[in-house]
């Protein structure tokens, strides 16, 4: 997709957007400001963010007499991008509270939005749960950008196909062999199906005590799966297009929910493509974790994996070491970070 040219009249109007809320963040600013200088806020304590709003964010108390309690809060400026998972120190106000600190990350899970902006997703996570359904139709290079992202990012990541109540003749064969694909190269894929109510107690079980985001396209039934793994929560579920056989957008912001046993649940919002914008090219192949170990075989150091005589990679493809499948959606994604960036 090619950057579009904006015109004068469009450029004014963003321009008049962003001073807009850059007046309306320096009044807020001001006022959390004044509040901190007045000794109205609390002392300091413990919270993790549990969702985040714009310019608020849900903290939960972590300590003291507010713990386990869900505070709206606001945030200073100088913190950066905060997000759901993110563990900070806030102070308690008189209406609602502030936070004051950011503590470091573990992990985090990071995209760019349609502007090439880097947006955080969800912070200090163990598993990304890459959630994909019968229907709509499993994408495989969408699977492929998820594994990127979290093969870079150091989260493991875990494949699972939902709604396998909906397997038949038609399309068995088909989504079998794409998971057998990721099986090979020794990636988990588990299997789910909230109507036939099977291999729930196998995902509990695999998420139990650990913090977990679910992530994948609108539709695929990530917030049904939630319901299920967490009853009583009655998140709102959103059912295909007739036409399109795509999800319509029913979570509209990352939540974090505690298993009653031990371990957190964050719900991303459905998204339909996964941007690798901000990675750089050469850093892709770390990404696919069968192509890694070979980048260094090629016999020349500036090979391309293109034409070239004794590339190791093409060799592999060649040979079946590598699918062929995982091989063009390396190079998609190579050619899709170079036309973007262009």
């Amino acid at each position: 997709m090619t950057k579009r040219k904006l015109t004068r009249r469009q450029s004014w109007r963003i321009q008049k957007i962003q001073d807009e809320r850059t007046a309306r963040a320096s009044k807020k600013d001001s006022t959390i400001e004044q509040q901190l200088d007045s000794s109205e806020l609390g002392p300091e304590q413990h919270g993790l963010i549990i969702s985040h709003f714009g310019r608020t964010v849900d903290v939960e108390a972590a300590e003291g007499e507010h713990e386990g309690t869900i505070i709206r809060c606001h945030m200073r400026t100088n913190l950066g991008q905060l997000v759901t998972g993110d563990r900070v120190i806030w102070r308690q106000g008189k209406d609602t509270g502030v936070v004051v600190a950011k503590l470091e990350r573990k992990s985090e899970l990071l995209r760019p939005n349609p502007y090439g902006e880097m947006k955080p997703v969800a912070a200090n996570i163990d598993f990304i749960v890459i959630t994909v359904a019968v229907e709509p139709t499993p994408h495989a290079n969408l699977i492929d950008r998820y594994l990127v992202a979290a093969e870079l990012s150091g989260i493991e990541p875990v494949i699972l196909l939902n709604k396998t109540d909906l397997l038949n003749a038609e399309n068995r064969e088909k989504i079998e062999a794409m998971l057998q694909r990721y099986r090979d190269i020794d990636y988990e894929v588990l299997l789910a199906s909230t109507s036939a109510e099977e291999g729930l107690a196998e995902l509990k079980a695999k998420l139990d005590q650990r913090i977990s985001v679910f992530v994948g396209q609108s539709g695929v039934g990530k917030s049904s799966l939630i319901n299920a793994l967490l009853p009583g929560i009655d998140l709102k579920v959103g059912d295909l297009s007739v036409q399109t056989k795509k999800g319509r957008h029913t979570t509209t912001t990352a939540r974090l929910f505690h298993f009653p046993d031990g371990g957190d649940l964050i719900d991303s919002p459905g998204i339909r493509e996964f941007g690798l914008w901000h990675i750089e090219l050469d850093d892709v192949i770390s990404g696919f974790r069968e192509l890694k170990p070979l980048a260094g075989l090629c016999k020349f150091r500036d090979c391309n994996h293109e034409k070239e005589p004794g590339c190791a990679l093409k060799s592999a493809v060649e040979n079946g070491t590598i699918s062929e499948q995982r091989w063009k959606s390396y190079k998609y994604i190579l050619s899709s970070i170079e036309e973007q960036n262009s």
